[in-house]
């Protein structure tokens, strides 16, 4: 069984990428905080790549701004490849099947794309923002629980 449930914080803009077979992509790194403090006190947060495809990529693009919190379902996929000075890089990454929208945050830029000349579609309507995390929202006990600050 291999199955993965994040809940954390979007570290910067997702940037979405039309392939060239069509296919959109988006890549971000969710900050998940750890359920107990270090040493010090303080709460550690580990960084995990999550990647998604199709609508999801284009919905997570669309209304995920950093800080956004998200809750991913998906699973865990591991690749390799080779760098030009032949080193191999191995990457272990979250391919993210279900992103739920808990609590976004606007994007810093309106440039969905990765390519500055494509054609870019224009950030939603604050109204529409809202419309989109209005329907997500927890119970405020799950809030409670939840690790994230």
């Amino acid at each position: 069984m291999n199955q993965v449930a994040l809940v954390g914080r979007i570290t910067k803009d997702p940037i979405l990428r039309r392939l060239s077979e069509g296919r959109l992509q988006t890549s971000f790194i969710l900050a998940v905080n750890r359920k107990f403090k270090n040493q010090h006190g303080e709460v550690d947060a580990d960084f995990i790549l999550c990647t998604a495809w199709g609508k999801t990529a284009e919905n997570t693009a669309k209304h995920c701004g950093k800080g956004s919190l998200i809750g991913v379902g998906g699973r865990i996929q591991s690749r390799t490849y080779e760098r030009e000075d032949k080193s191999r890089v191995f990457v272990t990454e979250v391919i993210g099947e279900e992103i739920r929208f808990l609590s976004t945050k606007r994007r810093s830029s309106e440039n969905l794309y990765d390519e500055p000349e494509a054609n870019v579609q224009q950030q939603s309507s604050e109204s529409e923002q809202e419309s989109v995390t209005s329907k997500f929202h927890l119970p405020q006990e799950e809030k409670e629980g939840l690790p994230i600050y």
